[in-house]
């Protein structure tokens, strides 16, 4: 009896920190971490462990003669499976996904016991360990674990490319590799593939072929191609035939575009493209990598379009198939890399690294998303033997692919197809990127940026306003200087969100603020820079409170309007000051970004005229020069505005006095009045959103799930809640760092405390399902009494 399913199984299995120790297991389910963690001041050596994963498989009789391939798409950092008490395979790569053929090892029409000794120890010979790392790499079996029930020969892998016959006709061939007993010529065997769009209900015939042949070959007119602004995919299903009965079958999504770097850029099927992304950790608070597939498309999700990138580099490791399939559904081009930070071991280790480009390679080509394969230890020196191999293995393995190899220096040995590198040589006040002939040994040559910002300018959601539009502008500085330059391709931020990481780095408490978002997805007020590049969805963010005594000297300084709006007209006490529109002249700072980022320089607007009858010009030298003294203060102005300034009270016959009234007036100054800012969005005439900012009224508690029906399927499902505290506007109030007291209930519960800080105005919380339909309930409420309360419906698939 012919055989093909697939069985998860992460649920009902028990778990021992001490692998020697049976005693102690508890029951768990995967995904799951060897050991939470806090959020701040946590420990590396918390999760360092020899642990222990046990469940018992049932094994039908009608088995028999089947092969059943046992699959862990992740397991942190060295595994070794054990079936009945016998040792059936093991796993050096924590990142990558291994199979073990369990068919000799398994008692067939009885319960059988599967074993893990599961090895998170840093001491490990192996990638990427050896040295000190910027992150935690945690422990435990965190992706999923699943059972291929297959037919004796059996489809092991397909991997498809594409080509272009003609702007209608694309070409599919197919590299298909069988498993199990490998047949004969005389078996009459052979493959049938299909096509469709992904994930309607009817396949189209490719045609058939013999199951002997290395590469199939058919062609398909009036596909479309994929791109990340219409990522069309298409599911090709492959079958195996004896005797004219299907026996297995696979289905592998793809994607038609051609992807190459070229020494003046990036181009995408035959346009010129320019790369706009950011660096991704896979980890999330308490619980490290341990988390369901939703949550790791969420991810995706709030980089397309929430950032409104349109790529992302997966640091410093290949991370989930969930988050990659995602990328391929929403648009995202992927720069993924082997795992590795800056050491490189013995001969031991570079094997096992050259294993691990094998392994990435092969479990990640067929998704159209990715652009890139990294086949260099992240920031590490040359070593031309050993990344000669690392190319060469990614070469054979996808023809169809350029590789590309991190570094942190210029120039150097450059085996690679693409100079990648970490720009940080940006300080705020310089250019944003260094020109490419002075970074790459090679200027005939692809180049791309990598790594930018990051540990060059750490900043929290609650410091202080100047330092967080510090922040923002470097990003911004970053993007504009590098779109300046034709012949970078691209741009990857360091990084996505703030990240847990050793005690060697980070802030002191094992957390690197480097983010455009803190750990559970808050945007920082960089986030606006990136998220204000796309067309899709209204973007407006002023970078100041408009407080007064958040400045020294009172003195706001700088106030920057984020946006993609053709304009922002701004209200101060309802009154119209100023309709700002971004420059996009050769003068303007920011004219290569999509949408330039728009400086605040008038507070006044023609009020001088209408409240203090001022004759016109008299009242644009006034106006001027306040808004001046708004921005440098009164004790940092240029030479030119004090000259200017003494000519005009001359002119006019005014003292200081006089202008110091005028000042505290329309501008505002210490024991002045405070005042309502108000700014609208307008897109083709007509205002779509518009933002306040004045002195707090009243606080309000909100909370987001970012979905309100889970499902519980082939494990317990995630829901992310980001939290804040908010004036009557809607703003976040960055120095709200209240408690937040948790309670779940019903067919949830929490992940992480009950009581959790605010920072920044902001934090967050997960709830996870325990195995039932129904409804749950998430109840929020603060010391002061302000509370929330979320409902989750719990639906059984």
């Amino acid at each position: 009896m012919t055989m093909n399913k697939r069985i998860y199984l992460n649920n009902d299995w028990f778990f021992s920190e001490n692998w020697d120790n049976a005693e102690e297991f508890r029951k768990v389910r995967i995904p799951h971490t060897c050991r939470e963690l806090p959020l701040h001041y946590c420990n590396e050596e918390d999760y360092q462990m020899v642990s222990g994963y046990g469940r018992m498989l049932e094994v039908p009789e009608e088995w028999k003669g089947s092969v059943l391939l046992l699959t862990f798409e992740g397991a942190a950092h060295q595994a070794t499976v054990y079936v009945n008490g016998t040792e059936a395979g093991a796993h050096n790569c924590g990142y990558t996904a291994f199979t073990v053929d369990i068919s000799e090892f398994v008692k067939y029409g009885e319960p059988n016991q599967i074993a893990v000794k599961l090895d998170s120890r840093e001491s490990l010979d192996i990638p990427p360990f050896g040295f000190v790392i910027d992150y935690m790499t945690y422990g435990g079996i965190y992706r999923d674990v699943y059972l291929d029930v297959k037919p004796a020969t059996y489809i092991k892998d397909v991997f498809i490319r594409t080509g272009k016959k003609s702007e209608d006709t694309r070409v599919i061939f197919s590299e298909i590799e069988l498993g199990g007993v490998l047949p004969d010529k005389t078996q009459n065997m052979k493959f049938r593939q299909s096509i469709r769009k992904h994930k309607e209900e009817t396949f189209a015939l490719l045609g058939e072929s013999s199951a002997f042949a290395v590469v199939t070959k058919f062609e398909q007119d009036g596909v479309l191609d994929w791109s990340p602004e219409q990522p069309h995919l298409y599911d090709v299903k492959t079958e195996l035939l004896s005797d004219g009965a299907v026996i297995d079958e696979t289905v592998t999504t793809i994607g038609f575009r051609e992807a190459e770097f070229r020494k003046d850029g990036f181009y995408l099927n035959g346009r010129k493209y320019k790369i706009c992304g950011l660096n991704r950790h896979q980890s999330y608070p308490y619980v490290g990598y341990a988390m369901p597939e939703a949550i790791q498309k969420h991810d995706a999700d709030i980089l397309k379009y929430e950032l409104g990138c349109n790529a992302v580099r997966t640091s410093h490791y290949p991370q989930s198939q969930a988050f990659i399939d995602r990328c391929d559904e929403v648009g995202l081009l992927v720069f993924t890399e082997l795992p590795g930070w800056q050491h490189i071991g013995g001969e031991a280790w570079k094997e096992q690294a050259i294993q691990n480009v094998k392994d990435m390679v092969l479990q990640y080509r067929n998704h159209p998303s990715i652009i890139l394969w990294g086949v260099r230890i992240n920031e590490s020196v040359d070593d031309d033997a050993f990344y000669e191999k690392t190319n060469a293995a990614a070469h054979i393995l996808d023809p169809t692919r350029q590789t590309g190899g991190v570094r942190c220096y210029k120039k150097g040995s450059f085996q690679e197809d693409v100079f990648t590198y970490n720009d940080f040589s940006h300080r705020g006040d310089n250019p944003g990127s260094e020109k490419k002939a002075k970074v790459t040994s090679d200027k005939n040559r692809a180049y791309l940026i990598t790594e930018y910002n990051g540990h060059m300018y750490p900043t929290k959601a609650f410091d202080d306003e100047e330092h967080r539009l510090s922040h923002a502008l470097r990003h911004a500085n970053v993007l504009e200087d590098a779109a300046a330059e034709e012949d970078i391709a691209g741009t990857f931020g360091w990084c996505m969100f703030d990240y847990n990481t050793h005690k060697d780095f980070g802030s002191g408490d094992r957390v690197c603020y480097h983010g455009v978002m803190d750990m559970f997805r808050n945007p920082k007020l960089a986030a606006a820079v990136y998220a204000s590049q796309q067309d899709e969805t209204t973007v407006l963010e002023v970078s100041s409170t408009m407080d007064i005594g958040e400045h020294p000297g009172g003195n706001r300084g700088d106030i920057w309007i984020f946006t993609n709006a053709d304009s922002v007209r701004m209200y101060k006490n309802g009154d119209f000051i100023k309709e700002y529109v971004p420059d996009r002249t050769r003068r303007g700072r920011y004219s290569h970004l999509a949408h330039p980022p728009i400086l605040v320089d008038d507070y006044i607007g023609d009020t001088l005229e209408k409240g203090e009858r001022m004759p016109h010009t008299q009242a644009e030298v006034i106006s001027g020069l306040l808004n001046e003294t708004a921005r440098y203060g009164l004790y940092n102005l240029p030479k030119t505005t004090l000259a200017k300034a003494g000519g005009t009270l001359l002119q006019y016959k005014m003292d200081l006095s006089d202008m110091t009234a005028l000042y505290t007036k329309y501008i505002g100054s210490w024991g002045g009045a405070s005042t309502v800012y108000e700014f609208a969005a307008i897109r083709n005439g007509r205002e779509v959103k518009r933002i306040a900012k004045g002195p707090v009224e009243h606080q309000h508690l909100e909370a987001t799930a970012d979905r309100v029906l889970l499902h519980e399927g082939k494990s317990y499902d995630v829901a992310a809640v980001r939290i804040r505290l908010t004036d009557e506007h809607s703003n976040t109030l960055p120095f709200a760092n209240d408690p937040v007291m948790l309670e779940a209930e019903g067919a949830v519960e929490l992940i992480g405390p009950s009581v959790v800080s605010l920072q920044g105005g902001m934090g967050g919380t997960y709830v996870r399902t325990v195995g039932e339909a129904g409804e749950g309930k998430l109840f929020l409420r603060t010391p002061t009494g302000l509370e929330e309360t979320i409902c989750f419906e719990v639906q059984m698939d």
